[in-house]
């Protein structure tokens, strides 16, 4: 038998999507709105929400409304918590045999190497639905619908697990125009020569260029190197700069295994064969209460089997 403290502890439903709609948006007209009622019943609703917790969670004035401090917290949890509900009810309603997959991955990673190779896991994962997001820098589990993430960069995740995939090795790539019309085809002395040409950034490796001028010509360390390198155009993402380098903008430093294509048609032309090799790598990250979900388990099997067998 249910006892009236336990009853307290669990708001309806109605309650809880009527403060969540009310929390992110910041109104109850928007509330209202989104959940197709009145601003009326999305009022009533989180009175009575309140009412039955002894807290209140908004601070009314005139014509708006602010969470109170408890009120974020709670906002916090009942939006993971909602969020959780819906993933499982469409993984029910789409794929009662099988599972869903929320995937984050880096643009670059996600579109070149993982989406051509996805097909093979599919085929041998059929009953597991796979959706998206990317992701360009690390986020909070408990915020976002995801069950798990590739990141680039050191094992040091909070609250997940990671497992380390791969390098990364970067390689100074331009046009073939460029190559030619720059004198680098001619030049005797590549440091004297590279160090005069626009060099384009990637602002996720902000300091790539100047860790390679470092490894490569050790001889010439704090030299002008380091003001001429921070001239050229930086990107957000790697093929922002890919395609900024194959119209002939500059030379960039890019990993070696997601240009595959370009260098094969030819679109550019690696300059040396002297890589960036970096502490960071690509990882798979499992938060700690997805580590038994068995889609995340097929996929980190596959993938680190997929990457073995491609080695």
């Amino acid at each position: 038998m249910t006892t009236p403290n336990s009853k307290r502890l669990l708001p309806s439903t109605s309650m809880l999507a009527a403060f969540d709609a009310a929390a992110r948006t910041g109104s109850f007209t928007a509330a209202a709105k989104e959940l197709a009622l009145t601003q009326g019943a999305i009022s009533r609703q989180i009175t009575a929400l309140e009412q039955q917790l002894s807290i209140n969670l908004f601070q009314r004035h005139k014509k708006t409304i602010s969470l109170t401090e408890a009120g974020k917290i709670y906002a916090k949890e009942i939006h993971a918590a909602l969020s959780h509900i819906r993933s499982a009810t469409i993984n029910i309603m789409t794929n009662p045999t099988g599972g869903v997959l929320n995937l984050a991955i880096l643009p670059m990673f996600g579109s070149r190497w993982l989406m051509p190779r996805l097909p093979d896991f599919l085929a041998k994962n059929p009953k597991i639905t796979i959706n998206t997001v990317s992701k360009l820098s690390p986020f909070d589990f408990s915020l976002e619908d995801v069950h798990c993430a590739i990141h680039f960069g050191k094992e040091n995740w909070a609250h997940a697990n990671c497992s380390f995939l791969m390098n990364e090795k970067a390689v100074p790539v331009c046009s073939n125009k460029f190559f030619n019309e720059s004198g680098l085809a001619q030049s005797t002395n590549l440091f004297a020569s590279l160090i005069e040409q626009p060099l384009l950034h990637i602002s996720t490796r902000p300091t790539a260029w100047q860790q390679w001028f470092e490894e490569n010509f050790f001889e010439h360390k704090g030299a002008d190197k380091q003001n001429k390198a921070k001239q050229g155009m930086h990107f957000e993402q790697f093929s922002i700069a890919t395609n900024a380098a194959i119209a002939g903008l500059g030379v960039a430093l890019l990993p070696k295994f997601l240009i595959k294509n370009e260098l094969e048609r030819g679109e550019l032309t690696i300059i040396c064969k002297q890589a960036l090799s970096t502490e960071n790598g690509y990882y798979i990250v499992i938060p700690n209460d997805k580590q038994s979900y068995a889609p995340v388990i097929a996929f980190r099997k596959w993938l680190e089997e997929t990457i073995i067998s491609e080695k």
